[in-house]
C-alpha cells in the first residue's frame, strides 16, 4: 500500500473523518489565517481527494491551540478519543504525525484506543505502510525523532529561561498580586501593591497567618483576578492560608527572580523593603521552628544573635534544668567552646534580666515622639504623625505582644547589643522602624541611609557564683514586680520560729534550735527577721526590694537593727 496510510481495518462504505490540528504556542492564533486553519485546509483537501473511497469530513472541529505534544491531556484530543471510543469517528486525519503526539508511549495508547474500535489514522504529508514490519519501523523512527526534537527544544527553552532569569528578566506567566506585565517587564500596580504591603505589615504585627487570613476575609480583601485564554475568570476570592504563606515567601516582592532555588537581582522594582522582608522571614522561621519542635509554649530567646560581650565575643542562648525548673542564660562563646584567653573572663547572664533591660529601653524609645521623629523623618507630615502614633501603640501594647512578635520586632530594629562592665549599648537601625510601621512613607533625602542610633543603659555587673547579676543604675520605668521566692520563704520561716519562741515558756534557745533542726546561731538570726519593718516585709512580698537584696545578704546581717529606720538604711530601702 502506497501513499498516506491508515492503520487498522478499513471499513467499507462511508468513512467518517475527523481532522485534528495542534499548535504548541498561542502565538499567532489571533491572526485571521493561522497555523491551525492551514493544517485543516490541507487535511480537508486530502479528504476530498479520497471521496471515491467514501471519505467524508466531519464538521466537528478538534483544534488544540497552545498545547504541547508532550502529553495527551489536551481538551480537543480527549474529545476526539472519546468520540472514537463512542464509534462516531472512523479515521483521524492529521497534517503530520507529530501533531498527534511526540511521545512513543502516548502513541501506543492512542493506537490501542483506535484498534479497540476498528478506527485508523492518517498523516497526509508522510508516506509509510504500517501493515508491514518495515512500515512500523519507519513509524517508530519518525516518532523517536519527534520525541527527540521535543526534548531538545525543551532543553533549549529551559537553558534560555535559566540564562534570562540570571539576568533578572521576567520570563512570563501570570504576574503575582502587585504587578502587571508591560513590554515584557513587570511594573507595579499601585492599588495592588498597597494590599501586598498591608499583608506583610499585618503579618509582622500579628505573627499568625491564620489571624491574618481572618482579618482580610473580614475586610473583604480578595486575591488577584484575571481572565484565562479560554475566557474563564480565575481568582478574585478570599485569601487562603496557603496563598498567604506563598505570598509572604515570594522573593519577587523584594525585587528578585528565583530559578531552581537560586535568587537573582531582578529588573523589576521591589514592593517590600529589606527590613520588613527580614522581619517577616524571621517570624515565619520562628513559627516553623515552634511547629516542628513542639515548643510553642516555651519562651524564646528574644536577643539571640544580637548580644556581644566586652571582648566582642558573641553571647549564645543556653539553659540549665535544676529540680525540674528551666533557667535560661546568655553565655559568652569562649565559655562554651572553652577557648578563653588570659584577659577574657566571659559573661553568663540570666536571660530574663537582660531581656527585661533591653526591651524596656526599646519600649521607652518607641514611646518617645521625639526619638521616633528623628528616626523616621519623612516628606509627608501626615505620614510622620501616623508613624509616631503607630510606634506609640506598639510601645503601649508591648507586654501583650506574643514573644514571637517581640522577637521579630527586635530582630528588625537592633543591629547589635554590646554588654560592657558599666553599661549596655543597643545599636538601633533608625530608618528600619519606618519600614516596619509604614513602608509607603517616603523618607527625606537626608534620612535615606540606614544609620544607627545607640541607646545606652548604665548597669553594674556583679558576679554571683558562675552567673553575672545585673544591677540597673536608675529606675526602670517598665520594671515589673518579681517576688524573690527565697526571700519570701525566709520571712515565712522567721515568723514560724518566732511563734515557736513565744510559745516556748522559757525553753533555752539552744534547745529550741535543736528541736527545729537548726544551729543556735541560725535560729537567732532568723528570729530577728520576724521583727522587720512592715513596709520592708510588704515590699519583699511584692517584689519591690532592692535588686541586690538576696536571701543570703539578708541572713548575713547578724546584727540587724531593731529600729525600723535603721533597718531601711542597712538593707537599702531608703
Amino acid at each position: 500500500m502506497t501513499g498516506p496510510t491508515t492503520t487498522g481495518t478499513k471499513r467499507k462504505g462511508t468513512v467518517r473523518c475527523a481532522i485534528y490540528t495542534r499548535k504548541s504556542s498561542e502565538e499567532g492564533l489571533e491572526q485571521e489565517f493561522n497555523s491551525l486553519q492551514a493544517q485543516r485546509e490541507a487535511c480537508e483537501a486530502f479528504i476530498i481527494s479520497q471521496r471515491h473511497e467514501g471519505w467524508v469530513c466531519l464538521a466537528t472541529r478538534y483544534d488544540d491551540g497552545g498545547f504541547s505534544g508532550a502529553t495527551i491531556n489536551r481538551p480537543a484530543l480527549q474529545r476526539l478519543l472519546a468520540d472514537v471510543a463512542a464509534g462516531r469517528v472512523d479515521t483521524i486525519v492529521v497534517y503530520k504525525i507529530d501533531r498527534l503526539t511526540r511521545s512513543l508511549s502516548d502513541f501506543a495508547k492512542i493506537v490501542e484506543i483506535l484498534d479497540a474500535r476498528g478506527a485508523s489514522f492518517v498523516s497526509i504529508t508522510q508516506q509509510f505502510n504500517t501493515t508491514t514490519s518495515m512500515g512500523r519501523l519507519t513509524l517508530n523512527i519518525l516518532l523517536s525523532f519527534a520525541q527527540f526534537e521535543r526534548e531538545v527544544i525543551g532543553e533549549r527553552i529551559r537553558d534560555k529561561i535559566a540564562a534570562s532569569k540570571k539576568k533578572g528578566m521576567w520570563m512570563g506567566g501570570v504576574p503575582p498580586l502587585g504587578y502587571r506585565v508591560r513590554d515584557c517587564k513587570l511594573v507595579i500596580v499601585d492599588s495592588e501593591a498597597e494590599v501586598v504591603r498591608s499583608i506583610f505589615c499585618r503579618y509582622a504585627e500579628l505573627g499568625s497567618v491564620r489571624l491574618l487570613r481572618d482579618e482580610f476575609e473580614a475586610r473583604g480583601i480578595k486575591s488577584k483576578s484575571w481572565t484565562s485564554a479560554s475566557g474563564r475568570l480565575i481568582g478574585g476570592k478570599p485569601f487562603s492560608r496557603g496563598a498567604l504563606y506563598l505570598m509572604l515567601q515570594n522573593r519577587l516582592y523584594r525585587g528578585e527572580i528565583v530559578h531552581k532555588g537560586q535568587s537573582h537581582p531582578g529588573e523589576h522594582p521591589l514592593i517590600i523593603d529589606p527590613p520588613l522582608w527580614d522581619a517577616v522571614q524571621a517570624q515565619l522561621a520562628s513559627n516553623a521552628t515552634q511547629r516542628n519542635s513542639g515548643t510553642r509554649t516555651r519562651q524564646p530567646s528574644l536577643l539571640a544573635g544580637m548580644l556581644f560581650d566586652g571582648d566582642n565575643n558573641s553571647m549564645t542562648p543556653t539553659h540549665a534544668v535544676k529540680n525540674g525548673a528551666r533557667y535560661r542564660y546568655y553565655v559568652s562563646r569562649p565559655l562554651i567552646t572553652k577557648d578563653q584567653s588570659e584577659g577574657s573572663a566571659g559573661l553568663r547572664i540570666p536571660a530574663g534580666e537582660i531581656e527585661q533591660v533591653v526591651t524596656s529601653r526599646v519600649r521607652q524609645w518607641l514611646l518617645d515622639p521625639g526619638s521616633i521623629y528623628q528616626a523616621t523623618r519623612v516628606l509627608d507630615p501626615s505620614a510622620q504623625r501616623r508613624l509616631i502614633a503607630r510606634a506609640g501603640e506598639i510601645g503601649k501594647s508591648w507586654p501583650e505582644l506574643p514573644a514571637t512578635r517581640q522577637r521579630a520586632l527586635l530582630t528588625a530594629l537592633i543591629e547589635r547589643i554590646d554588654v560592657r562592665a558599666n553599661q549596655i549599648d543597643i545599636q538601633l537601625r533608625q530608618t528600619r522602624l519606618g519600614a516596619i510601621l509604614d513602608v509607603a512613607a517616603t523618607p527625606l533625602p537626608s534620612a535615606t541611609e540606614d544609620k544607627t542610633q545607640i541607646l545606652s543603659i548604665p548597669v553594674r555587673l556583679r558576679r554571683s557564683g558562675r552567673e553575672i547579676r545585673m544591677l540597673i543604675e536608675g529606675p526602670d520605668p517598665f520594671a515589673t514586680a518579681k517576688p524573690d521566692a527565697r526571700l519570701i520563704k525566709l520571712l515565712i520561716r522567721a515568723r514560724q520560729l518566732n511563734t515557736v519562741l513565744v510559745a516556748s515558756d522559757g525553753v533555752p534557745f539552744a534547745a529550741l534550735a535543736k528541736r527545729e533542726g537548726v544551729s543556735p546561731s541560725y535560729f537567732t538570726r532568723l528570729v530577728r527577721l520576724s521583727y522587720l519593718a512592715p513596709d520592708i516585709t510588704q515590699a519583699i512580698l511584692d517584689g519591690r526590694q532592692p535588686r541586690d537584696l538576696t536571701a543570703d545578704k539578708l541572713l548575713a546581717h547578724s546584727r540587724l537593727p531593731l529600729g525600723w529606720h535603721e533597718q531601711r538604711t542597712a538593707l537599702g530601702f531608703t
